[in-house]
């Protein structure tokens, strides 16, 4: 881990880097997002390479800054980040760097009306809005502002995507309402689809809380072991970024009262899927949840999900 004395050195060297590099000259300002939902919505909005800090199945909540983090958003001119507490251990890293370039936490900017509460953390809305297409449209938008102060120029490709957007919302509820009214329970690792729950009606059941750094006790799984039972749900997930340890103890609670749980696939909570691929992008990643949630819960769905892309390419 890197020590406060140490970050400090390292920002205090960064615009020479970038002076090195010949980025601070570049007629394009170099944009940089925290998570690859920002990224992807932002090289969606430039048409451009938007690199992002943290990748295929690594968790926002727990990462600490390496070294090549710190510099690679010191070179950076304009840094987007989720905010809401999202990255917690990178907030210090931010909060410096705001001192001497612009720093936009996107989601921020949502109403306080529209976010969730963590019931442990009052304080701390829940970050995890990308899960919501209505929300996101919001974080889209704050995204395309960001942008067009830095100097892009994003009036065409904003309305296209916010119209993408709109459709993918739109095939969400229509498939995730052919599941069975009694099945409509969405059990995974940790809280991070409350406001997929809210969007679609449906009771959703984290073992462990809105960050993954809180602990899943012996009460909960006990508690979801026999909501699983009593109610027959046939089916629970597991998450790209999060241990399935928890997981496969609920399956072997419920089948040691004679119920038989699977595991319904793969969700992609707080990270996309590989670069490249059609789940490696927010389109494909909330695609991809729809259409495993609703097939193996019961209802109807393609197989290859809303535009018959589910494990192809981008």
């Amino acid at each position: 881990m890197i020590d406060r004395r140490s970050l400090l050195g390292l920002l205090a060297a960064a615009p020479l880097s970038a002076a090195l590099t010949g980025r601070a000259l570049a007629a394009t300002p170099s944009v940089i997002a925290t998570t690859s939902m920002i990224g992807d919505a932002a090289r969606r909005l430039t048409g451009g390479d938007v690199p992002s800090l943290l990748g295929p199945g690594m968790d926002p909540h727990s990462h600490r800054p390496t070294r090549g983090d710190i510099l690679a958003l010191a070179r950076a001119d304009l840094i987007l980040w989720h905010g809401l507490h999202l990255e917690a251990q990178l907030i210090e890293v931010l909060e410096e760097l705001a001192q001497k370039k612009t720093v936009v936490a996107v989601a921020d900017a949502l109403p306080k009306d529209l976010l969730r509460t963590d019931p442990n953390y009052p304080d701390r809305p829940d970050p995890h809005v990308w899960m919501d297409p209505s929300l996101w449209q919001q974080v889209v938008a704050e995204i395309g502002r960001a942008l067009s102060v830095a100097g892009f120029d994003v009036t065409a490709t904003a309305p296209a995507y916010a119209t993408e957007i709109s459709a993918l919302g739109d095939y969400s509820t229509t498939v995730l309402n052919t599941v069975p009214a009694d099945r409509r329970v969405l059990v995974t690792a940790h809280d991070a689809f409350g406001y997929f729950g809210r969007a679609y009606g449906w009771q959703v059941e984290g073992i462990q809380g809105i960050s993954t750094e809180s602990e899943a006790g012996l009460v909960r799984i006990g508690d979801l072991v026999n909501m699983l039972v009593t109610r027959k749900i046939p089916a629970v997930f597991v998450e790209s970024s999060v241990s399935d340890r928890a997981i496969r103890a609920l399956i072997e609670g419920a089948a040691a009262q004679g119920h038989e749980v699977a595991i319904g696939g793969e969700l992609f909570s707080d990270a996309m899927s590989q670069n490249g691929s059609y789940e490696g992008t927010w389109i494909g990643m909330i695609d991809h949840n729809v259409t495993t949630i609703t097939r193996a819960l019961g209802g109807n769905a393609p197989e290859r999900g809303m535009l018959g892309k589910l494990g192809g390419a981008a």
